[in-house]
């Protein structure tokens, strides 16, 4: 078994490492240490996406991410590979930075990221991905009121990618209830992979 001590890097290192390492050559077996939930949940999705049986242990320090399967493993693919292999491209990204739109009435601005959810479904098909960050992530936890909307645009075939970095500050990985825990190198490549961006 190969072993990946990724403790103490910050999003997106662990899975650009683990890549990088795939790309030289796949190992059948490949431990990955890591010492956070949002590392432990990217690293774990990564390997999936490369064909990898994937089971996490509880270690000293963190979490033991171990993909096995990897002689039977499809050759290494990018996220930009992936989401051709899907039929993706030339859809709109939506990047959801808030929990509320607009300034002034932080109420008022609630209702209004609602009523904005809801009404994303009428882009139909062209409408691709909803990436939260900051503020935005306390949209898909447990409780929020725009959990609905979410999981029907999720239920319609919508990617709905939330940053772990940013679930942890706010202490809220464990409430999430939407959506794909995500990473930096995830969000970037989607912007690259989106024909267009609307940024909220």
């Amino acid at each position: 078994m190969q072993e990946l001590n990724c403790r103490g890097l910050a999003c997106p290192a662990p899975v650009t490492q683990v890549r990088d390492l795939l790309v030289q050559g796949k190992p059948s077996t490949l431990a990955v240490l890591v010492d956070n939930e949002a590392a432990r949940e990217n690293v774990s999705r990564f390997l999936a996406y490369q064909g990898y049986q994937v089971m996490v242990e509880e270690v000293d320090e963190g979490f033991k991410v171990i993909g096995t399967g990897g002689d039977q493993a499809c050759e290494v693919m990018d996220e930009k590979e992936l989401a051709a292999a899907a039929g993706a491209g030339g859809k709109i990204l939506v990047m959801i930075t808030t929990d509320r739109l607009g300034h002034g009435d932080d109420q008022l601005g609630s209702g209004l990221m609602l009523n904005f959810l809801k009404t994303l479904k009428e882009m139909g098909p062209e409408l691709w991905r909803l990436v939260f960050i900051n503020a935005g992530v306390k949209l898909t936890v447990a409780g929020a009121e725009t959990l609905a909307p979410l999981q029907e645009l999720a239920t319609g075939g919508v990617s709905i990618l939330v940053c772990g970095t940013c679930l942890n500050h706010f202490n809220l990985l464990d409430q999430k209830q939407v959506g794909e825990t995500t990473n930096m190198l995830d969000i970037v490549t989607s912007l690259q992979l989106a024909d267009k961006v609307i940024n909220v």
